[in-house]
């Protein structure tokens, strides 16, 4: 089974270390050159990616919707129409965030929402795709973006295990590299709601995808559970200040708090090592205190033949461990042994 995808040269698996996307969504709040600043932040802060989001509006949405009046305090115009075009990218400023994304060296890419979006991306050859939560359903969709041939990411909030099992099942045929990813689509979300437990049904039900965690918490401590239970891939949502005007910005985390944790998943897949129970050499200077030997238990003469009552379990720096004991107990001792010192087998003799 594959449960492997490559990202820019970029492996992951159950057994590589994280791979950290930097979600910012709207909260460049439509301005090009702070788009630049987070994508340079957050490669400086430790992510390998960051993401935006690609709406066509008149092909997602309805009349009706585009002209309902949106005001607020996160509204960036009259009617939603006006809101959702404000914070759009177009042909040009995508490809400067491409160019610009090489120069920092950070991968880039973007959700689709829709077709035109799709192709639009496909267009730009993004090196991979993410299937939002809001088209977990939308199994025409994900069987066209599985055909471009590139990583898939599929988030599954607000979903059933039937949900996801019939995306999979859409998505596997036509590309095998297909990240599932355990996600809550409230913001932020309630520690309740987090569900982690999910990532071992996964791992039960999808056995040859890659597991991963988008979460719409500001705290780390999901992100770091979600890595030992096996997710590679972790999506956060990314800001330079969380007080700002837009929806995202609550469930955000600001560029001190990213670098803590990408810092921490890195320790974190430093400690789950290699699985092989073996002893360091840096334990030998604390356990040479603590480690029980065997050792006279008083003064012996050459010719004793050993008995329990001629053997104490005691801290030392050399000699037989208890697990040993059988080994000198009923054999005669071939030189004299003072009280405390430790016996050795070339001191024995049957």
């Amino acid at each position: 089974m594959k449960q492997e995808i490559i990202i820019n040269n970029f492996q992951i698996s159950a057994i590589t270390k994280s791979y950290v996307i930097a979600e910012i969504g709207g909260n460049h709040q439509g301005d090009l050159e702070t788009v630049k600043l987070m994508f340079k932040i957050a490669k400086e802060c430790g992510a390998d990616a960051v993401k935006l989001q690609k709406r066509s509006s008149y092909d997602l949405y309805t009349r009706e919707m585009l002209d309902k009046p949106y005001e607020g305090r996160n509204s960036f115009g009259k009617t939603y129409l006006e809101h959702r075009e404000a914070l759009e990218f177009g042909l040009d400023e995508y490809k400067e965030l491409i160019h610009y994304a090489k120069e920092v060296n950070i991968t880039f890419f973007a959700t689709p929402f829709d077709w035109q979006s799709a192709d639009f991306l496909k267009n730009l050859d993004m090196p991979v795709y993410k299937i939002g939560s809001g088209d977990l359903k939308n199994t025409p969709f994900q069987e066209y973006v599985a055909k471009f041939n590139k990583p898939v990411l599929l988030s599954t909030g607000g979903g059933t295990l039937e949900d996801v099992k019939r995306a999979y099942n859409a998505i596997m045929p036509f590309n095998k590299e297909l990240c599932i990813m355990q996600c809550t689509s409230t913001y932020p979300v309630k520690p309740s709601m987090v569900n982690l437990n999910v990532l071992n049904t996964y791992r039960s039900e999808f056995p040859d995808v890659v597991l991963g965690f988008s979460n719409h918490s500001k705290d780390l401590k999901a992100d770091l559970m979600a890595f030992a239970m096996g997710a590679r891939i972790i999506e956060k949502h990314f800001t330079l200040d969380s007080t700002q005007k837009g929806s995202d910005h609550i469930a955000s985390i600001e560029p001190n708090e990213l670098k803590e944790l990408c810092n921490s998943l890195n320790d974190a897949y430093l400690m789950l090592g290699d699985g092989i129970k073996k002893p360091f050499e840096e334990e030998e200077k604390a356990l040479m205190k603590v480690n029980k030997r065997l050792v006279a238990a008083n003064n012996l003469k050459k010719g004793t033949v050993i008995t329990n009552e001629d053997i104490s379990i005691k801290s030392a720096s050399s000699g037989l461990f208890p697990y040993e004991i059988n080994q000198i107990l009923g054999k005669t001792i071939i030189s004299d042994l003072t009280k405390d010192e430790p016996f050795s087998l070339i001191q024995l003799t049957n």
